[in-house]
């Protein structure tokens, strides 16, 4: 069961300034990971690291993942494209860079998640507009870029998958697909960052009505690859009290940036239901396509905690998760 290929997140194998780009394709390669996703402040460190442009460096990370017989799934995130009320051509210019060094990494995927700052130009048919514009320029010289759309569960517009989906529906091109995330679907429809319980109410009866909706009719093509991470209640519920407390960004984003261990790590808090999440969009919908492990974990700042640990942790956490689906009745 799953033998999808599996890749992780470059900023899940350490947040240590000492932890570099170089050490996490490598580590990432020796633990058995088939792909990786490039973030860019992981791949701008590492340019500024050895002095070379960004672009240099790309093509530097493509030859050493070659190297090491790891693809380079996704370059992310692009953020807070469509709907943003800067020009849209400023936007457009600076997505032919992204796509650029995208292309140098040889890259599969620019990741883009949904916007998510408040004050957005909240026209529904212009933000297709803007993302079909992307997702032309990304098709527009070779190799073509797919671009994944990712809905955020603390998204001014795109929330749920289903907005996500209709969103990409709505562009209505091949190379724009989706990014779909147990943590953000788990914080959407489950999870309660304010209740000492850690659940909402009717998150479990909410959860499944979601996931019977996914089986049935999400488009298995639509679907470009899925990211997986557990996370940790909040303990004390959050509030301006609380330590991680930040009035710049929404609450789940406080979460996801501190308390996002790999799937099913109790030791580190995990209780979010990621096995009924992986086993309906996975197993139910018999994905085969890509999966990648993308955690935030606040231990990872830690210079000890770093990218051969990280890797380590992460493939246990998989095989685990496999073997947990394969003999856990959901």
């Amino acid at each position: 069961m799953l033998e999808n290929k599996l890749a992780i997140a470059s900023v899940s194998l350490g947040q240590h300034a000492s932890h570099t780009l170089d050490s996490k394709i490598v580590a990432a390669a020796d633990a058995g990971f088939d792909g990786i996703e490039v973030t860019f402040p992981d791949l701008e460190s590492y340019a500024k690291s050895i002095s070379v442009d960004i672009l240099e460096a790309a093509h530097q990370i493509r030859d050493l993942s070659k190297n090491h017989h790891i693809s380079i799934l996704a370059f992310a995130s692009f953020q807070n494209f469509e709907g943003n009320k800067s020009s849209i051509h400023e936007r457009l210019e600076t997505a032919k860079y992204w796509l650029s060094i995208a292309r140098a990494l040889n890259a599969q995927h620019l990741q883009i998640p949904a916007i998510y700052i408040r004050d957005i130009n909240d026209d529904h048919d212009l933000m297709i507009s803007e993302l079909r514009q992307l997702a032309d320029l990304a098709a527009a010289s070779k190799p073509v870029i797919k671009v994944a759309y990712e809905n955020l569960a603390w998204s001014t517009r795109v929330i749920f998958w289903q907005d996500a989906l209709q969103f990409v529906q709505e562009v209505n091109r091949p190379n724009f697909g989706l990014c779909l995330d147990t943590f953000h679907i788990s914080v959407a429809l489950w999870a309660d960052a304010f209740n000492s319980s850690g659940y909402q109410a009717d998150g479990n009866k909410r959860l499944a009505q979601s996931m019977h909706e996914f089986v049935e009719k999400c488009p298995l093509e639509k679907i470009f690859y899925i990211q997986i991470s557990d996370g940790e209640p909040m303990d004390p519920p959050y509030s301006e009290k609380h330590p991680w407390y930040d009035a710049t960004l929404e609450p789940g984003h406080v979460w996801s940036n501190e308390a996002r261990p790999f799937p099913l790590e109790t030791n580190h808090g995990a209780y979010m239901p990621v096995l009924k999440i992986t086993q309906a969009m996975v197993v139910d919908k018999s994905f085969t396509g890509w999966i990648s492990l993308e955690t935030f974990d606040r231990r990872m700042r830690d210079e000890q905690n770093g990218p051969t640990e990280n890797a380590q942790r992460g493939m246990s956490a998989w095989q685990n998760l496999r073997k947990r689906l394969s003999s856990t009745d959901l």
